[in-house]
């Protein structure tokens, strides 16, 4: 026993040692908070989705200006190498000429030239006013969009968050089975090198050690490879210095017990929480945008009205001389200015009934997309309450079989037990605890895909 006791010792030293280490190489704490909005700030696909929002906005405003008044300014100077030529009915006129006598005369002259400016002051045109409602109703989909993007990232970095959490408790774990092992193993290389062994059975407890050993230096690589996917999820840099700490107390904050609690929701407010998801939104605000886009196009068939004026001048010479003396003659109008679009060249129809069937195309996609998070968040909710049974009872069967392993390590010191015993007990609780990881790691991920799916992943970060 007291041999038992001295391996226990040491045991305990080496766990020391580790956690003193790894406290003091900490360099500064993450929290999951943090985390994802440092995510939603420097990744680089989340600020070229701003400036989608920046520009649409920018477009709206530009419409805004249709009401303003258009002002143009006009010149043009031309040469005419053929006069245009009239008929004139000189019969009317000049009574010594039969009544249907008639004269071909030129008009104008071989230059021209004119400048002037053009106003138009809109007073009725519907187009602008629903196109503006349309630009208006594109930005809130740019935004849904965005909003979609930053609903992603921000589950992958939880994900990875708790991968990293989950990770280091692998390792913690890791440790104290390498250290297990070897405890084993001594046993038996002791009664081996006393003859009372056989190298066989010597060999697969080298063998379960072996494996805790690799088991704990594959933990530790993918310790690193987390902790380096995260900084990228986050948008650092220098995604080489993974020297950071993660706040362990999410955790504690999110413990088994508080799991059913935080999926207690009733199957109304899992349908109100849906209408949160920025993917739903989206479809939501698409069919909404044909029906706008339908008014938008009758709109273009509909009258409109202004008040148009111009003031200039204009120049007639039979010779180049752009400042010929008393060849320029003043001119302005100021009316009202009516238009009623009669054809356009294109179906009307048809293009209505295109925007028609979009609309009916996204309100289906919605409906599928609420089915399909429904089912998402019902499945995760009977995961999870599946796997939490299911951890509970593999933490006491874990309990109960270190504390055998234990005493099987101490009857094999003092002759009681076999070898065989002592390794497939070994084998068998390092076969227990790797399933016991991987169920945690699951419960964590059907944890946040009912968050997802149920609109309450901005609870992590908000």
């Amino acid at each position: 026993m007291f041999y038992f006791s001295k391996y226990l010792f040491l045991i305990l030293i080496i766990l020391l040692m580790m956690f003193l280490s790894i406290t003091a190489t900490a360099q500064n704490t993450i929290t999951l908070k943090q985390a994802i909005n440092n995510g939603l700030s420097n990744r680089k696909n989340i600020t070229a989705g701003k400036l989608d929002i920046d520009i649409r906005k920018l477009q709206t405003q530009t419409l805004y200006r249709k009401y303003l008044p258009q002002i143009s300014a006009e010149y043009t100077y031309l040469y005419n190498p053929i006069l245009q030529t009239s008929i004139l009915p000189i019969g009317i006129f000049n009574p010594t000429f039969p009544p249907d006598a008639t004269k071909s005369v030129q008009f104008g002259t071989k230059w021209s030239q004119s400048i002037g400016l053009t106003v138009y002051q809109p007073l009725l045109d519907v187009s602008v006013k629903r196109n503006i409602n349309v630009a208006k109703l594109q930005e809130r989909i740019t935004n849904a969009s965005q909003a979609q993007s930053e609903y992603e990232i921000a589950a992958s970095v939880a994900q990875t968050y708790i991968d990293v959490i989950l990770q280091k408790a692998k390792i913690k774990t890791a440790i104290a089975d390498t250290s297990r092992t070897f405890i084993s193993y001594k046993l038996l290389k002791n009664k081996f090198d006393e003859k009372r062994l056989l190298k066989s059975d010597l060999n697969k407890s080298l063998i379960n050690h072996n494996n805790a050993l690799q088991q704990h230096a594959d933990a530790v690589s993918l310790l690193i490879e987390n902790k380096v996917y995260l900084l990228f999820l986050m948008g650092e840099k220098n995604i080489e210095k993974a020297d950071f700490e993660i706040d362990t107390d999410f955790v504690e904050n999110y413990l088994l017990k508080d799991l059913q609690t935080n999926i207690s929701t009733t199957n109304q407010q899992t349908e109100q929480l849906a209408n949160q998801i920025p993917e739903l939104q989206q479809l939501a605000l698409q069919s909404e945008l044909a029906t706008l886009q339908t008014k938008s196009e009758k709109a273009k068939y509909m009258p409109t009205i202004g008040i148009k004026g111009f003031i200039g001048a204009n120049q007639f010479t039979n010779t180049f001389d752009p400042l010929a003396a008393n060849s320029w003659f003043g001119l302005s109008y100021v009316g009202l200015n009516a238009k009623l679009p009669l054809l356009f060249g294109e179906n009307k129809r048809n293009k209505l009934q295109e925007f028609k069937l979009q609309s009916d195309q996204y309100i289906l996609q919605k409906e599928d997309k609420t089915t399909q998070y429904t089912k998402d968040a019902l499945t995760s909710k009977l995961k999870i309450e599946n796997i939490q049974s299911k951890l509970k009872t593999q933490e006491k069967n874990l309990v109960l079989s270190l504390e055998s392993m234990l005493i099987i390590q101490a009857r094999v010191q003092e002759g009681q037990e076999t070898a065989s015993t002592l390794n497939l007990d070994e084998a068998n609780l390092q076969s227990l605890q790797a399933e016991y990881e991987t169920n945690k790691k699951q419960l964590w991920a059907y944890w946040l895909n009912y968050l997802k799916a149920t609109g309450q992943l901005s609870t992590l970060w908000k």
